[in-house]
């Protein structure tokens, strides 16, 4: 099982888009183990929207799509639904 993932960062309004194969681990990772990199400029991270998949290959093909222009306003209308 792989899981697509967006994190949000409430404090500085920052989207992240990645794939795992463990989401709990993953976001334990983004949030307290990393050391640097991109995630731990802007901790705290929550999960605001997950899509599982039985094959990476699917995974990483949604992942893409979310990346993209279309993708991202999707996950930034999502955000705005969630906080209403």
């Amino acid at each position: 099982m792989f899981t697509t993932y967006v994190l949000y960062s409430v404090g500085y309004n920052k989207i992240y888009i990645g794939y795992t194969s463990d989401i709990v681990e993953r976001l334990k990772s983004q949030n307290v183990l990393a050391t640097k990199g991109y995630t731990i400029k802007f901790r705290p991270w929550i999960i605001v929207y997950t899509e599982d998949f039985e094959l990476k290959s699917d995974a990483t093909k949604r992942e893409k799509e979310l990346k993209s222009s279309r993708g991202r306003n999707f996950i930034r209308e999502h955000i705005q639904l969630s906080q209403k």
